[in-house]
């Protein structure tokens, strides 16, 4: 099993074509990301998955939501970023605004495609990961264990993706529209469908730092 190529491979997706994934290719996709690992294996994950229209109708009301108020997350979100992380963040930021030709001051532009989240860059369907709100920390921390294992299934079946936080932002109206329990957290949605390679959007890959930027050895 060649793990480094399927991590090398994936890469987060800002444009979709409309077409839908096969239900088999569906089930496939989830049922691999279900083996994740969890503490005590609670498997804190609950999933919504829109097809097609359902996810327009979401979009465009998360959208509206997204315009006119104000974010509201149930998990803080960063309260800053420093140092390194502030380079990473401003690195990538610069190469997605330049393969669309934004140039910094463009806020007119530059709104528009903070708004494309909400709408999932077209693509034809959205997962909604929730954790449950009694885990805690840990449940959250296991939900990104699943949304990793999740967006590598997809790259291993041709499947475009993108885990997106910004659906996070406005977890009140998420919550309401999906017509979710008061015990759930909402921890992400990941984006997902084939990708529209035409598009400029596509053509930038961000860069990671090696592990000895991240990785102590001790003996």
């Amino acid at each position: 099993m060649d793990v480094k190529k399927l991590l090398d491979a994936r890469w987060s997706c800002r444009a979709f074509l409309p077409d839908q994934v096969p239900d088999d290719d569906l089930r496939a996709m989830f049922e691999i990301a279900q083996r994740t690992a969890s503490w005590c294996n609670t498997q804190p994950w609950q999933v919504v998955v829109t097809r097609g229209e359902a996810t327009r109708r979401f979009g465009r009301s998360l959208t509206e939501h997204a315009r006119t108020h104000d974010p509201n997350p149930d998990l803080p979100m960063p309260a800053g970023y420093s140092g390194v992380y502030r380079d990473r963040r401003r690195e990538a930021g610069f190469a997605l605004y330049a393969s669309l030709g934004i140039g910094r001051e463009d806020k007119d532009r530059r709104e528009v495609q903070r708004l494309r989240n909400f709408d999932f860059f077209d693509a034809p369907h959205v997962a909604v990961i929730t954790t449950d709100r009694e885990q805690g920390t840990y449940g959250a921390i296991d939900c990104g264990g699943y949304v990793a294992n999740l967006v590598h299934a997809a790259t291993s079946m041709g499947i475009a993706s993108i885990p997106q936080a910004a659906i996070a932002l406005h977890s009140d109206h998420v919550l309401s529209y999906l017509r979710l329990p008061e015990d759930r957290l909402v921890v992400c949605g990941v984006s997902f469908g084939y990708a529209d390679t035409d598009h400029p959007v596509n053509g930038f890959r961000t860069t990671r730092a090696d592990a000895d930027g991240a990785v102590t050895f001790l003996d």
